[in-house]
Order: C-alpha cells, then sequence, then structure tokens
C-alpha cells in the first residue's frame, strides 16, 4: 500500500499553529518563508515516496549480508543513496559555515520523518552521518574539517558512531577499547565495538568511524574516555582515499527489524586514527552526535508509526468482516467501534507528536539565535521527544498489526515489519528510562524544577486564550488540560521534594513522568491545532476536532493514573 507524506498537515502547523512565516524570514535572512519551505519539503516527500519508500519491504526481506569479509546491502540501496546525494539532501540541515544548506530545525525535523516513514533502515545511515558531521564541526580542527566535512556533507563519505563493546553498553565506562599514540600524531587504535549501526557497506566511498576509546594513563570511568576518528580507508597526503585501514567486520547482528541496515561487529587492529577534540573529552565531544541522534530516533519512531497507521487505516477501509453494529451490511471493519477506536488513537497521537515536533524544532532554531529561554525549553523536550515519541511509536504499531487481526501476524502483509522496525527505537540512543533520568535528574531536581513551571505557565498562558473559543470541544479540551497541567505540577513538585531521601522512588517514577509530560505537551499542541482549524476553516477541521477531543478523553486522561504511580513510588 502507498505511502503518503503528511504534507499539508506540516504546512498546517507552520502556518496556523506557529504562525512560523516572522521567524523563518528572520532565521533565514529573509530567505525562507512557509512557501519556500513547503516546496523543500513537498520535493523530499516525492524523493521518499518514490526513491525510498519502494525498497523498504524489499529491504527488509533481503537484508544486509556480510558475505566473503564485505557487506552487501539490499537491492536498490545503493541506487537511492546516490540519488539521496546528488539531491543534496545529506547537508541541508547541515549549518552554512561546515558546507552545507543551513535550513532551520523547522524544516528539517519534519523532513526526519519522511526518510523513516519511507525507509527508516536507509534513514539511519544518513541521520547517523548528519550527526558524525555535527561532532567534527563542533570539536574537529581546522585540518579535520577541511579534510572530512566536504566529503560527507556531500555524501559520498558516511559516518558511525562507535560506543558499545560486549561488557560496556549503557556503562560507557567500562570500555576497554585503546588507543596509543604514534610518531607521527596519529593513533592506533585496538578493541571490538558491537552494534555498529551502518558501520560497513559499500554505498560511499568512505566511512568515517567516531571511536571512543582509553587512552595510555588515562583517569579511571568516564573522565579517561577520548574520541577519535577512524576512517575505513586511511587517506593520503592529499586527503585521498587509499588503502583499507586496519578494521574488521567480524560479523553482522541478526535482527528482530530494520534489517537493511547493517549492524557490525567491527575489529580494531592497530587501526590508524586521529584525536577529534581534547584527550580525555571524548563523551563531552561524542554529545554532540548523541544528541543530534536522541531527536533523530524519535523522528524516526514517529515516522514508523505513521507508516503503520496509514496502512491499518487502508486495509480497514477495505475489509469485509462481519457487520459494525448500527451500520449497513457491507460496511468495512473501520466501522467497528474497537478498530475506529484504534484507528483514532494512533491518528491523534501523530497528530500530537507532530505538534511538539514543530514546536521544539522552533525552539531549537530561536536557541540557535541567542534565545536563552527557548535553549533551556528545547533542551528539556529533548529526552521527552526521544523517550515519548519512541515508546507511542511501539503502542502505534502493535494496534496496526491488531487492526489486521491475524494478517496481521503474517508476514505477506507488511504491517508485522513497522512494528519490528520500531522496536529498536525505545532503546538505542538511551533507553527510555536513561532518557527519563535524564529529565528528571537533570532538568527538573538541578534546577528545583524552575524551566518546568515556565514551560507550565506557557501552557496556562494558551489555556486563558483557549477560553475565548465558542466550541464545545475546546471548552471540553481546556478542561482537560488544566487538570493535566496540576497534576504535572504536582509530580514535579514531588519528585523534587524526594530527590534527597528518596532517590530510588525519583528514578522509579522516572519513566512516567517522562510520559506526562509528553502525554501533556501533545494535549496543549492538539488543542492549539483545532482552535487554529476553527479560525481560519481548515478543510481538515472535522478531523483535527475528533482528534483533539479523542486525545484528551483516551491519552490526557492516562495522566492521572501516571500521576498516582509516580506517588507510590518504588514498591518491591
Amino acid at each position: 500500500m502507498a505511502y503518503k507524506a503528511p504534507v499539508a498537515d506540516y504546512d498546517f502547523l507552520w502556518r496556523h499553529v506557529l504562525d512560523a512565516e516572522r521567524q523563518l524570514l528572520d532565521m533565514t535572512g529573509g530567505a525562507l518563508g512557509v512557501d519556500d519551505a513547503a516546496a523543500v519539503f513537498a520535493a523530499a516527500a516525492d524523493f521518499a515516496v518514490s526513491e525510498l519508500h519502494p525498497l523498504n519491504a524489499s529491504g527488509d526481506r533481503e537484508g544486509s549480508v556480510l558475505r566473503d569479509g564485505r557487506v552487501v546491502t539490499p537491492t536498490g540501496f545503493d541506487e537511492a543513496f546516490r540519488g539521496y546525494a546528488r539531491g543534496g539532501w545529506m547537508g541541508v540541515e547541515i549549518p552554512t559555515e561546515l558546507g552545507g544548506e543551513g535550513m532551520p530545525h523547522l524544516l528539517t525535523a519534519p523532513m526526519g520523518e519522511l526518510w523513516s516513514a519511507a525507509n527508516s533502515a536507509f534513514g539511519l545511515c544518513t541521520g547517523l552521518t548528519v550527526g558524525a558531521i555535527h561532532a567534527i564541526g563542533a570539536v574537529g580542527s581546522p585540518e579535520q574539517k577541511q579534510t572530512f566535512l566536504s566529503p560527507m556533507v556531500e555524501g559520498r563519505w558516511t559516518g558511525t558512531m562507535n560506543l558499545t563493546e560486549p561488557q560496556a553498553g549503557t556503562d560507557l565506562a567500562a570500555i576497554r577499547t585503546t588507543a596509543t599514540p604514534n610518531e607521527d600524531g596519529s593513533w592506533r587504535v585496538r578493541g571490538q565495538k558491537i552494534f555498529i549501526t551502518w558501520g560497513d557497506h559499500e554505498l560511499s566511498e568512505n566511512i568515517v568511524h567516531l571511536v571512543l576509546a582509553r587512552t595510555p594513563g588515562a583517569p579511571d570511568g568516564l573522565a579517561g574516555l577520548s574520541l577519535f576518528i577512524v576512517p575505513k580507508f586511511r587517506l593520503d597526503a592529499n586527503g585521498a582515499v587509499g588503502e583499507r585501514n586496519d578494521i574488521t567486520t567480524v560479523a553482522l547482528e541478526h535482527k528482530l527489524g530494520i534489517h537493511a541496515s547493517p549492524t557490525c561487529v567491527l575489529e580494531y587492529e592497530n587501526a590508524t586514527g586521529y584525536l577529534l577534540g581534547d584527550l580525555h573529552r571524548g563523551l563531552t565531544s561524542m554529545f554532540v552526535m548523541m544528541n543530534v541522534s536522541r531527536m533523530g530516533i524519535g523522528v524516526q519512531g514517529l515516522g514508523i508509526a505513521d507508516r503503520a497507521h496509514q496502512q491499518a487505516r487502508d486495509y480497514a477501509q477495505q475489509r469485509l468482516q462481519g457487520t459494525p453494529v448500527g451500520r449497513d451490511r457491507g460496511t468495512p471493519i473501520a466501522g467497528h467501534p474497537d478498530v475506529a477506536r484504534l484507528l483514532t488513537s494512533s491518528a491523534s497521537l501523530i497528530s500530537a507528536a507532530r505538534g511538539v515536533l514543530v514546536q521544539v524544532a522552533l525552539w531549537q532554531d530561536l536557541a540557535e539565535q541567542g534565545d536563552e529561554t527557548a535553549r533551556a525549553a528545547a533542551d528539556f523536550f529533548s529526552p521527552i521527544v526521544k523517550g515519548w515519541f519512541t515508546e507511542e511509536s511501539v503502542r502505534i504499531t502493535s494496534d496496526a498489526v491488531q487492526v489486521h487481526g491475524g494478517a496481521g501476524f503474517i508476514e505477506e502483509t507488511g504491517v508485522a515489519q513497522h512494528y519490528r522496525d520500531a522496536r529498536i527505537t525505545p532503546i538505542y540512543e538511551g533507553t527510555t528510562a536513561i532518557q527519563a533520568n535524564d529529565l528528571v535528574g537533570r532538568k527538573v531536581i538541578r534546577d528545583s524544577g524552575a524551566v518546568a513551571s515556565t514551560l507550565l505557565d506557557a501552557i496556562d498562558k494558551d489555556i486563558v486564550d483557549l477560553r475565548a473559543v465558542d466550541h464545545e470541544v475546546v471548552d471540553r479540551t481546556v478542561e482537560r488540560l488544566e487538570r493535566a497541567v496540576a497534576l504535572v505540577r504536582q509530580a514535579t513538585a514531588t519528585l523534587v521534594s524526594r530527590s534527597e531521601e528518596r532517590p530510588r522512588d525519583v528514578q522509579a517514577a522516572s519513566v512516567n513522568y517522562l510520559t506526562m509530560w509528553g502525554l501533556l505537551a501533545g494535549g496543549w499542541m492538539l488543542a492549539r491545532s483545532v482552535t487554529a482549524a476553527l479560525r481560519v476553516d481548515d478543510v481538515d477541521t472535522r478531523r483535527r476536532t475528533v482528534e483533539a477531543d479523542f486525545y484528551g478523553a483516551h491519552h490526557l486522561s492516562r495522566i492521572a493514573s501516571l500521576h498516582e504511580a509516580l506517588i507510590a513510588g518504588e514498591i518491591a
């Protein structure tokens, strides 16, 4: 079944919910308005639908394989990657000073949904490359930037993140990979890295691995880690690709999903590397890439969820099975009340997440213009985007299987792939618990809830404005939002008060707290969306009204039970 890109939805959010024309023009020096952003987004959507989506199911079936020491990717991926590079899509979000187009996050964050919905395995390769470009751009030497950035921005070289080892997953302090200095200023890197996404392939001329390793005499723990650029192929004096570096692809992981993405076990044997950033500051340098990636993974979850929802909706509108109560004979299963519930639930969550995404993207753009309030808001929401989006993606893709009934459990229908692909998203780039502990520990307790309070005040301010709208759904939504804001305020105060004497209770409640924030922010954005639709008489006003009403009843209401569990603390 065909994938339909959400071009109209993002156009609506830019024009009528965020009123982003002025912001876009200000951020781009008058070069990009909403019409321009919509045109670029539509072109990206065309590429995603026509070039990437046709390879999604076939890539899953064929998978990447290791054959005679070479990683062979599925049929068509090499041509698609060349098309992606030719189109300049790799550099769209890269700052101009690093050789990219410098497009604002308001445009590029939604584009991430397109790549992931069309082909999430493909999108992982390009997304990691973008993260590596940002890391090199942030901490690399002038020579490193000159050597590595242009080929990566142009899509001739790709990038990876090398953290995990057999004994060092979340606990990066346990990393054993070593880097020993050479007389010429380079380093010899030795060790094994696992779970390396797109760690080897032949789509690009070279692969730029960013590798965390420990140097001789380094302090124990995280403070002793340094970051190294270790290319698949060594470079000659002119920076051109030379002989193969001493990096062996030992195996490809056999995974639940994302089969087209080669997840590699890499063995480094005296591989030539180059220190990136300061010695013993490797984790700080790597966090540049990790922060880009965790936002990207949140958006990946959203993209997969929408593709699964579209497939379930289309199936339900055609499949005949029984006569839905109160409907005529021959009505498809979309008319059954519970199937309608599942579909409306998914649709409302996806619309809510899109609203949150563009709001966070706007904060990111304003932060880059020097707005510290926006910076604090964007930082606060980064773990929420990663954690909440991906957890709801698993829920939505599971519901899509359910809508298909027994056929959903059969691979031939294709919907099972979305569930399998989505299941990794709450795990990698930091599990939901890690995101939640970051939110609570670094973003709430550290400032005694000050940023959280500011954000809640902003929602309260919008609630005052919403009260002026004379519409029954808006009235119900306002009441539900008010209750939700009050509960999140109480939860914030509870966690802050327990932080010193009951730290296990705080961590036991952190995922619930993150989920409360995701649900609240989604309800906030849907309330703004439905009032905007009523104001401009949008063609999708009825859909937006139904989604806001359903979301308030079925999803904002979850905040109350999450709050009760948060108050209970750890029960063991």
